[in-house]
Parts: structure tokens; C-alpha cells; sequence
């Protein structure tokens, strides 16, 4: 298949202390948040001077993928869209047009499957071309990346690097914790064609990370960063919650590794350098974060191998996997599927 283009798609931020408010409105909209939470959650990002990091993380990204490109011939244009804040996607989608592009492919900054990580993004990329009209260009997504070696390789060394910064004398009673976005048990049990996508993956990549990074410790999955209404039960154990289940069963030291990320956004330095670095001290437990993959060359190498599996004529055999996983290049129309709009 010929394409002349590709597309990064993000969640996007605020960049400015105004925007907050209304970035938080955009995120949540109908999902039934309590205002009082938008509140708490504003003051997250007023914390950073209104400004979320992942918009200036895409844009590292997009220079490091464009580097990348040019140094291994690769000559499509590549263009930024997000979900939720500026540079949004119809009008990304729009520039395309005018650019005259007529096929694209989507890099969506989210490895796992499930609606939000993986379906919503589509239904964004279709919401957008719909705005456009019928010169839109025509998008799809590329594949979920949760066990390539681009995205598990940097999460191994950072939680080498990071078990480094621990006392090796304490390494019996440390233990590894890797986090992602908690998200509704509805939504959980719905992700893939058949459920649970979106756990079993994130399990599958933490197995493949702490095997390669610290075979001799154990490690758990734990969740983070919840924010529907309090009625709504999601994915537990909560960071927080399971530090102090930790602590009280003997251990002394963390590495906490989110591997639901593919970089720093507010939701690690917010909810685990600050939130969770707080509930550490207040325990007594040496706590370490490790880092995301954010523009580690080996996560860059990733995105130019997945354009290429899908242009290259030979694209199936080049593909690079290290899980078991049933994996697809188009999710099926049945994937993740909400019970109701959460």
C-alpha cells in the first residue's frame, strides 16, 4: 500500500494557566466527572504553571522522528494532531488536505489497546476526516506496540538505572511496581474483541520488562491516575494504596516503572513524582521512579519500522515482537467496544 504521509496523534495539553479549565472540560466531557474534581485536577497542572509537558514531548518526538526519517530515506511529511488541545486533529487533518495528501498513516502515542488507548483514537481520526469532508485525506492507525522491542527495551534500562540509585543491600526486600492509566472495570472488560485486552497487555509488558531488567525481583501492576465519579469502579489497586500494603508487608524500597506511558506527561510527574513520592516518604520507603522511553532513539527506530511494516511489500516478516500476544495491524470492528460512553 502507497501512502504519502504520516500523522502523530496525541491527548494533547494545556500550555498556558487559561487553558486548563477548558482542556479539562474537553477531556471530560459527558463522562459524568464532578466539577470538584475538574478543580482538584487544575490545580495538578497550576502546579507547572498551567502547562502540561506532553505537548513539548510530541514535539521532541516529531524532530527526533523527522531526524530519523530523512537519515534512513524515508520521504513522507509527518504531522502533529491531538485529541484534546492545539493543535487539534480536524485541523491537522484539514492541512493535509490542503497539502494535497490523499493516504496516511496514524502513530497514536499509546502502545496498549482498549477504548481509550486505542478505539477512541480512531473514532477521533474519523471525527476529524467527517469535519474535513470528503477531500479529507484517509487515515489508519498503526499498530498497538506494547511488547516491541522499541517500547520495552528503554522501560528495561530505566528500571536498571533506577534499581541503581537503591542501597544493593536492601535489594531483598525491594520490588517493582509498574503503573498505568486506571480506567473503568466496564471498559476494562471490553478492551479487545474478546476482553481484557488492556490488562493482559500491560501484564505481558511488565513480565517482559522485569524478566530483562530484574528476573530476581518481584513485581506487581499496580493503577494510577483515576478520575471518573466515585460510584464507577475502576482498576484497583491504586498506587498509592498498594505502597502502603508494601511497606506494612516488609518491603523497603520501590522502583516504580509506568510502563502505561510512553513519556513523562503530567499524570508521572504529578500523580507519581509528587503524589506517590509523598505517600513513599510518609512510609518510610526509598522510592525511585524510572524514566519513560520519550525520545530514546530506540523508541524513534520503533515508529519508522512500524510505517514501514506497513509499506513495505514484506512488511509481516519485519516485523519485531517479543510477546505472545494475538496481535493485528486493524483492530477488528468489534475491539472495544463501550458498554456506554464513560
Amino acid at each position: 500500500m502507497s501512502y504519502d504521509a504520516v500523522v502523530l496523534v496525541s491527548f494533547g495539553g494545556p500550555e498556558r494557566p487559561e487553558d486548563v479549565m477548558p482542556f479539562l472540560q474537553n477531556v471530560t466531557r459527558g463522562r459524568g466527572v464532578p466539577p470538584e474534581r475538574l478543580v482538584e485536577v487544575a490545580e495538578h497542572y497550576q502546579h507547572f504553571g498551567g502547562v502540561s509537558p506532553i505537548n513539548q514531548q510530541c514535539r521532541d518526538l516529531l524532530a527526533a522522528v523527522r531526524a530519523d526519517f530523512a537519515a534512513h530515506g524515508v520521504d513522507l511529511p509527518i504531522y502533529w494532531g491531538n485529541r484534546n488541545w492545539d493543535p487539534m486533529l480536524a485541523d491537522t487533518v484539514t492541512q493535509m488536505r490542503d497539502d494535497g495528501i490523499t493516504r496516511a498513516l496514524a502513530f497514536v502515542t499509546s502502545a496498549y489497546g482498549g477504548y481509550s488507548s486505542c478505539r477512541q483514537y480512531q473514532e477521533d481520526i474519523a471525527a476529524a476526516r467527517a469535519a474535513v469532508g470528503p477531500d479529507a485525506p484517509v487515515i489508519e492507525k498503526l499498530r498497538q506496540f506494547w511488547d516491541h522491542p522499541g517500547f520495552v527495551e528503554p522501560h528495561v534500562d530505566a528500571v536498571r538505572a533506577a534499581l541503581g540509585q537503591l542501597d544493593p543491600a536492601k535489594r531483598d526486600t525491594t520490588r517493582l511496581v509498574f503503573t498505568a492509566h486506571s480506567i473503568p472495570n466496564s471498559m476494562a472488560a471490553n478492551a479487545g474483541p474478546h476482553g481484557g485486552r488492556y490488562e493482559a497487555q500491560l501484564h505481558e509488558t511488565a513480565r517482559l520488562v522485569a524478566a530483562a531488567a530484574a528476573p530476581d525481583l518481584a513485581y506487581d501492576l499496580v493503577w494510577q491516575s483515576r478520575s471518573g465519579p466515585p460510584q464507577v469502579p475502576w482498576l484497583e489497586p491504586d498506587i498509592n494504596d498498594h505502597l502502603a500494603a508494601l511497606a506494612q508487608g516488609g518491603t523497603t524500597g520501590v522502583v516504580v516503572s509506568p510502563i502505561g506511558f510512553v513519556s513523562d506527561h503530567l499524570e508521572v510527574v504529578w500523580d507519581l513524582d509528587t503524589e506517590a513520592l509523598e505517600t513513599a516518604k510518609q512510609l518510610g520507603l526509598d522510592f525511585v521512579r524510572a524514566g519513560t522511553p520519550g525520545t530514546d532513539p530506540r523508541f524513534v527506530t520503533m515508529v519508522r519500522e512500524l510505517v514501514t511494516e506497513r509499506t513495505d511489500p514484506d512488511g509481516a516478516q519485519l516485523r519485531r515482537r517479543l510477546g505472545e500476544l494475538p496481535m493485528w495491524d486493524t483492530c477488528p470492528t468489534v475491539c472495544c467496544v463501550p458498554t456506554r460512553r464513560p
